[in-house]
């Protein structure tokens, strides 16, 4: 923060609430203050009512306070501006205070404390006070703004993953649909003339057997073309809801991998959103994946159930198990896109594991309140 020559913040001047009953102090003090060659304007009080009410009034910069008054006491103050405006700095100036209540007052939130018979001190004091209220303000404020850019962030990562579900779904529909009835009807006409040409005479053995293996090649387009449309966007999940996917990709995975998947459904399924079967059934394939990759495993378990008015997926191998390494990896975006696809629906993904006992993925998902459940308190 850019200071001037006396040492004080820039500008303005220095609003000052002061907490004293002694008109020989307040007038040393304040000669200190201006002294520095900085415009102050202090507002004395010595009474919790005039205090509150000066606070309610304006903002003060500093508020420097005796310990003992008549009616009132510097820790009340203290109290006072901790709960309500707790940015402000608050520093004692008293005649005596032991070393045991000194560390006290600053546990609990004094910016500093100084003795009259020490008054020299104050001046760097408050330099120093207002310098890291300014630093904390400044802070807080970058917080703010890195808060701001995270969900600004969090909100464009949620829209683009909407996005290409939504394509990924209209592409799997156009070639399940358009690229699949073409190919069946391009095997209907192959099969007609197949059958046409076991009429004729030998010579066209040749030309039959030539379509018998065209036929053969568009079955397996057909079944590629299938299993594409599937991997895009499976149906199964549209149509049978969250459980049923699972239990399917289970199977495609164990078919696939060789590594045997057991899975648990428990319970009847609440209604889900279709952004939260989504959000989970993502989840679910990125973490087969990782096992392939990674896992070294022979066996999976997979539960997934509801709770407290959240979807539970866990999914446990018996691989090499994750590493903490593994885990703090900036470079893996995997693990981060699953933990930022249930954040976005304000769950939450957990990693645990050791080497080498195998990982557990846990996955939780808010699925809302029934609509007769109280909210909160």
């Amino acid at each position: 923060m850019e200071e001037n020559a006396a040492g004080w913040p820039p500008p303005r001047g220095l609003r000052l609430l002061l907490i004293e009953d002694d008109p020989a102090d307040v007038a040393m003090i304040v000669h200190l203050l201006r002294g520095s060659g900085h415009t102050v304007a202090v507002f004395v009080v010595e009474t919790q009512e005039a205090f509150e009410a000066e606070l309610r009034r304006r903002s003060p910069d500093l508020i420097l306070s005796d310990y003992r008054l008549p009616t009132f006491n510097g820790l009340a103050a203290l109290e006072i501006v901790q709960r309500t405006a707790p940015a402000i700095p608050f520093i004692f100036v008293t005649g005596a205070m032991g070393e045991e209540l000194a560390v006290e007052t600053l546990k609990l939130g004094a910016a500093d404390y100084i003795l009259k018979s020490s008054l020299a001190r104050l001046v760097p004091a408050v330099v120093r006070a207002l310098r890291e209220a300014q630093q904390r303000l400044e802070h807080e404020r970058a917080g703010v703004a890195l808060q701001r850019s995270h969900d600004l962030l969090r909100k464009l990562t949620a829209r683009v993953q909407s996005v290409r579900e939504e394509e990924r779904t209209r592409i799997a529909r156009e070639v399940h649909d358009e690229l699949g009835q073409a190919l069946t009807g391009v095997k209907l006409d192959l099969s007609w003339l197949a059958g046409h040409l076991a009429s004729l005479p030998a010579g066209a053995a040749k030309m039959q057997r030539k379509l018998k293996a065209l036929l053969a090649q568009i079955d397996g387009t057909i079944q590629s073309v299938r299993r594409i449309a599937t991997e895009l966007r499976p149906g199964v999940l549209d149509q049978l809801g969250l459980g049923a996917a699972i239990d399917w990709q289970a199977s495609d995975f164990q078919s696939r991998s060789g590594i045997r998947c057991e899975v648990k459904i428990s319970g009847p399924e609440a209604p889900l959103t279709a952004e939260c079967q989504t959000a989970c059934f993502r989840i679910f394939q990125e973490t087969l994946t990782n096992i392939i990759r990674h896992a070294k495993a022979t066996s999976v378990q997979v539960a997934l159930g509801q709770a407290d008015h959240q979807l539970l997926l866990t999914v446990r191998d018996n691989g090499r198990g994750i590493s903490a390494a593994a885990l703090g990896d900036a470079r893996s975006i995997g693990l981060t896109g699953m933990k930022e696809r249930a954040a976005q629906l304000g769950g939450e993904v957990i990693f645990s594991g050791r080497p080498p006992h195998g990982t557990t993925v846990s996955v939780r998902l808010p699925i809302g309140r029934p609509a007769n459940a109280p909210g909160p308190t």
